[in-house]
């Protein structure tokens, strides 16, 4: 037999995130991971990149229990996970003991095999999260983040991977994650590194351009020592090549493969079912991109912009948004698009078009990345672009977590109080502070019988108005009872469970309708009192404030009558996993606030109005 080309298994990670938008819950993928461990991959890739965001935002699950489930129906394959460096699964640089309690952590909780990538291949960003690891004697990728631009040439993947080598990790590993490396230059890049750095060499490539395939041949006969793949019916698209398709190619070509193609194509079969539950979400209606090539925009990143758009009314500039972000990474210095630069990019693009005019409104992250708190660019950002975000400021040239204060005893103390039982809970709350808060009073809730249970689909307040009353009194031979509809769950035969509140105390009942109510239908009586929150008022006059794009309240900065100044932050949403802050367009006083924290908004609404001095 011919040389061993080992597989690692993405399809619990990257593959449902890439096609399902991270959406699959725990309980259907522990029974692909107990048939995939006896498959014979080198590694299986399950936890870290946005699954851990997800679990706590939108799924109400607690991810450090998921990957414990996993763990105890894996006995013979090494569990991976994708760790951002100095981000670790965030958005943000958190500081040194919150990355090596993390990384313990996860080791304790059943990772094997950290891959640690750094948005800006800046290796300073991952030091401390390789070092750690590697005393918790883990096995370690060291990531080069591929991205095609004027300075990202092989000599300068080459120089970064002799970097990751001589901080000790065990394999370098190569991250395609927007489908653009062709089979050309990885058929180059992976010969130089055997050659010259003389690691083992991994290769994720995503398949978005339709390229993957022959990328990973090419690769694979340059001396790639692991791919990654997906199950058939949980790849291809924006996700990954097919593992039953490569394992035939390869063993064609003479290579020695362990994978048992009959387990795989079992878990295939599973997953055809398992995706059915979640086609809202599935990306099966779309094709292969080839521009991506040009815009080097991730599958992801691109679904964000089309919703953010539809949101906006502004569908028609997705176009103009493609050609934006080109133009915004070549004034930020060609920074990979991966989060969270792609985020920082991404954000900054739609807003400069939807504004009309080029930095009018500039991010917080865009302002941090540009003084260096990301880390260092791959190229020069452009002088007039620094001057127009930050002034005279100059960016700073330490490791950017070298300024950050130790803040884990202080984040364990807030975290306790908001609901945290123990360590792990305590780090979910250090990297999501709002996020794993509204979590623990979900879960709180819930284990009381309080709380909706996590699959039921809330209904917003415009589904109530143009269907039924959300709150009302109801009167019975002659007992008054206060009745709220709290959420609806999946059809099933016979109708579709709602959940409601009656007196406070949640009952689920199957209601049969014996009409459904038309789209755009209305119930003229329902009473004004009975819409919970009511409609904000459009912002009209100059000292009402209003947010660029919609998103959620993270964090309120103003009370009312509280003194402001043109410029002051008055509060902060979060759009596309970045914070916003939004600014007072006035001098004046806080006068009436029409937001909560965690509140949802649109644009054009008044969040705040202020009143002029």
């Amino acid at each position: 037999m011919g040389r061993v080309i080992e597989f690692t298994d993405v399809t619990l990670r990257d593959g449902h995130q890439s096609l399902l938008a991270t959406r699959v819950r725990t309980e259907d993928l522990v029974p692909a991971a107990e048939k995939l461990d006896k498959a014979g991959f080198w590694s299986l890739e399950v936890w870290g990149g946005a699954t851990f965001d997800v679990c706590l935002r939108y799924l109400k699950e607690d991810p450090w229990e998921r990957l414990r489930k996993i763990r105890e129906v894996t006995k013979n394959t090494k569990l991976e996970m994708l760790l951002r460096g100095q981000n670790v699964v965030g958005y943000r640089n958190y500081a040194d003991d919150v990355v090596e309690a993390f990384v313990r952590k996860a080791a304790d909780n059943g990772i094997d095999v950290f891959r640690i990538f750094d948005a800006l291949n800046d290796v300073r960003n991952m030091e401390v999260a390789i070092s750690v690891a590697k005393e918790e004697g883990k096995i370690v990728k060291g990531v080069l983040s591929y991205t095609i631009s004027p300075v990202h040439t092989v000599d300068y993947f080459v120089n970064v991977a002799r970097q990751l080598r001589d901080l000790g990790v065990d394999i370098i590993s190569i991250k395609d994650q927007a489908g653009i490396l062709s089979p050309k230059v990885a058929y180059e890049l992976v010969k130089r590194l055997k050659e010259e750095i003389k690691l083992p060499v991994h290769l994720h490539a995503q398949t978005t351009a339709a390229m993957a395939e022959m990328t990973c041949l090419k690769a694979v006969e340059a001396g790639v020592d692991i791919i990654d793949t997906d199950v058939s019916t949980m790849s291809w698209l924006t996700a990954h090549p097919a593992n039953e398709t490569m394992v035939y190619v390869l063993k064609e070509f003479g290579y020695d493969i362990k994978i048992d193609v009959d387990i795989v194509h079992e878990v295939a079969e599973y997953f055809k079912e398992v995706r059915k539950k979640y086609k809202k979400y599935d990306t099966a209606d779309k094709w292969p991109d080839s521009e991506v090539l040009i815009h080097q925009i991730p599958g992801g990143m691109m679904s964000n912009f089309i919703n953010q758009l539809k949101e906006n009314d502004a569908l028609d500039k997705l176009d103009e948004v493609k050609k934006e972000v080109a133009r915004v990474r070549e004034d930020l210095g060609y920074p990979p698009l991966v989060t969270p630069t792609s985020q920082i990019v991404g954000t900054q693009a739609l807003l400069n078009v939807l504004q009309g005019e080029r930095y009018k409104i500039v991010t917080k992250e865009t302002k941090d990345y540009v003084k260096g708190l990301y880390g260092r660019p791959p190229a020069p950002i452009k002088p007039d672009i620094i001057k127009k975000i930050i002034g005279d400021e100059q960016p700073i040239q330490v490791r950017p977590a070298d300024l950050l204060e130790p803040e884990l005893e202080k984040c364990e103390k807030e975290a306790r109080e908001a609901g945290a039982r123990n360590e792990e809970d305590v780090l979910s709350y250090c990297l999501f502070p709002q996020v794993a808060k509204e979590f623990f009073e979900w879960r709180d809730k819930f284990e009381k019988g309080e709380a909706l249970p996590p699959e039921v689909e809330e209904l917003t307040e415009e589904e109530c108005v143009t269907t039924a009353p959300i709150e009302f009194y109801i009167t019975i031979h002659g007992e008054q009872y206060h009745v709220q509809i709290a959420g609806v769950g999946s059809p099933v035969e016979g109708g579709k469970p709602y959940f409601i509140r009656i007196d406070g105390r949640l009952e689920e009942t199957l209601v049969q309708p014996i009409r459904e109510i038309e789209v755009g239908e209305t119930v003229e009586s329902i009473p004004s009192e009975g819409i919970i929150g009511g409609k904000r008022p459009k912002a009209v006059d100059m000292g009402d404030v209003s947010s660029p794009m919609p998103g959620k309240v993270v964090s309120l900065k103003v009370s009312p009558g509280d003194k402001v100044k043109k410029g002051d932050v008055l509060l902060v949403i979060e759009a596309m996993k970045m914070e916003n802050e939004i600014h007072s367009p006035i001098d004046g006083t806080v006068g009436e606030i029409y937001v909560r924290e965690g509140d949802q908004i649109n644009p054009e609404e008044c969040l705040i109005k202020i009143i002029p001095d």
